[in-house]
C-alpha cells in the first residue's frame, strides 16, 4: 500500500511538472530593458548650468517590448528650464539586443544640490496584458552651480603623476640602460691602457 501512494505521488508530481513546464519555459520569452541615465553640467558664460541628460534603453531579454514610453518628470521646474526636447517619449518597438537613447537639455540659475529620480520605462509584452515597467541608473547628486576651487600646481602634479608615474618611470628606466650599455666604462679603458704599456 506504500509503495502504491508513493507512486502515485510520483506519477502526480512528474505530471504537474509537464504541465508547468511549457509555461515556465514560455514565460523566459520576456523582454529586459536595462536603462542608462546619465547627465553632463557645463557652466556657461551667463553664469547658468546647461545640463544635458540621455537615457539609453537596451533590451537585453529574449522578446521584442512594445509600445516602449520613457518618463524622466524628476525635473523640479523651481530649478529647471527645458532649452532643447523633450522629458519624455515613446517608441513603438524594441528589438532584442536593439538601443534606443534620448537626449534634452536643462538650464537652471538656482545654486542647490539636486537628487534626480530614475527615469521610468514602460512597454508591452504580447503576452501579458498589463503594462510592464523598468527604472533607470539614478544619478549621482549634481553640484549645480557650485563653486569649484581652482587647481592648485600642487594638486595638478599629484594628479599627473598619479595618471603618468609610472609611464614616466618605464621611460627613465629605459634611458638609464641605454646610456649604461653605450657609455663605455672608466675601470675598462683604465685596464686597456696598462695593457698597451
Amino acid at each position: 500500500m506504500a509503495k502504491f501512494i508513493t507512486n502515485s505521488l510520483l506519477t502526480l508530481t512528474t505530471v504537474v511538472l509537464l504541465l508547468i513546464a511549457p509555461s515556465v519555459i514560455d514565460g523566459s520569452e520576456a523582454p529586459f530593458i536595462v536603462a542608462h541615465k546619465k547627465a553632463t553640467l557645463n557652466r556657461l558664460k551667463s553664469g547658468a548650468d546647461k545640463l544635458s541628460v540621455s537615457i539609453d534603453i537596451y533590451n537585453r531579454g529574449s522578446a521584442s517590448a512594445y509600445d516602449v514610453s520613457l518618463t524622466d518628470d524628476g525635473w523640479s521646474p523651481e530649478i529647471f528650464k527645458i532649452i532643447s526636447g523633450n522629458t519624455s517619449t515613446s517608441w513603438e518597438r524594441l528589438d532584442v539586443g536593439a538601443v534606443l537613447s534620448h537626449s534634452f537639455e536643462l538650464e537652471s540659475n538656482v545654486k542647490t544640490v539636486f537628487y534626480s529620480t530614475p527615469a521610468v520605462i514602460t512597454f508591452r509584452v504580447p503576452t501579458k496584458a498589463a503594462l510592464q515597467e523598468a527604472y533607470s541608473t539614478s544619478l549621482l547628486p549634481l553640484e549645480i552651480l557650485s563653486d569649484k576651487p581652482k587647481a592648485s600646481a600642487l594638486h595638478l602634479a599629484k594628479r599627473m603623476l598619479g595618471n603618468y608615474g609610472s609611464l614616466v618611470s618605464v621611460i627613465s628606466i629605459m634611458i638609464l640602460f641605454v646610456y649604461m650599455v653605450a657609455t663605455p666604462s672608466k675601470s675598462g679603458s683604465a685596464k686597456g691602457s696598462k695593457k698597451k704599456r
